[in-house]
């Protein structure tokens, strides 16, 4: 497997690292690069949302004619609880701008044959052309999507059990304590057949995680090493997500 360097942007703080984040995805968007859209949700994407719903609503950027497959669903969460990822996606997206209904896919965690569930996604991705620019986080623990530490690198769409780890930095979207134990996420090679990926991480808590998949070994330890199997990866971080970073990314571009 040859191994690639991902361009990596250092931003000095999280709100300019997910306003350069949005500037790429809108400029792709705007024009038609970016046809099919990979989506994440978490904590880390809603200002990247939000600068987008801004575009959308001053009438710079249309999302008209573009598909949209999110990442990962949780297992037993209904589509209209807030904690839905459903919901996430209408809260900060979709129904803020011109996404049409039928164009945004999200996986059924409700669905009676999870496996099923999961063959359909990735038909459906197929059918759809393939995904354009897929949208990522990182987990603490190297995860993207849901692809705990463990999965295989050539993983697709299937049902995944939760770390405790995920779990715990999930829990504030559950008040009652009922964190999923399950979720369906796109496997690794899914998101490896993306023609583009873009990847943000921001504070602290990511530092280890960033360091682990850029200068790490290529281990399934930490899921988003796997990335370094992808020609056309940009990884945008802000100065803490970068902390732990050492010497062979000293030539790395810095933005203001």
């Amino acid at each position: 497997m040859s191994e690639h360097r991902p361009q990596l942007e250092i931003t000095r703080d999280a709100a300019t690292a997910a306003a350069r984040a949005a500037e790429i995805v809108a400029s792709r968007v705007a024009s038609g690069a970016a046809k099919v859209l990979g989506l994440a949700t978490g904590g880390t994407m809603v200002p990247v949302y939000a600068h987008l719903v801004a575009a959308v609503q001053a009438r710079k950027l249309s999302f008209h004619g573009v598909t949209g497959f999110n990442l990962d669903e949780y297992v037993g969460v209904a589509p209209h609880l807030p904690a839905s990822f459903h919901a996430y996606m209408r809260q900060h997206l979709f129904a803020l701008t011109d996404f049409a209904p039928d164009h945004a896919h999200i996986p059924d965690g409700l669905a009676p044959d999870l496996a099923a569930e999961a063959s359909r996604y990735e038909m459906a991705i197929a059918q759809a052309g393939g995904i354009d620019l897929q949208l990522l986080g990182i987990g603490s623990n190297g995860h993207i999507g849901f692809n705990e530490p463990g999965s295989d690198f050539a993983s697709r769409t299937r049902v995944v059990e939760l770390s405790e780890a995920t779990r715990r930095a999930n829990a504030v979207a559950f008040p009652d304590g009922a964190v999923p134990e399950q979720a369906l996420t796109m496997g690794v090679g899914t998101i490896l057949q993306a023609r583009d990926i873009l990847l943000l991480a921001t504070g602290v808590e990511k530092a280890g995680a960033i360091a682990a998949a850029i200068e790490g070994p290529l281990s399934t330890d930490c899921p988003a090493s796997a990335l370094r199997l992808h020609q056309r990866v940009r990884i945008i971080c802000d100065e803490a997500a970068a902390s732990e970073l050492d010497g062979p990314t000293a030539d790395i571009r810095r933005r203001a």
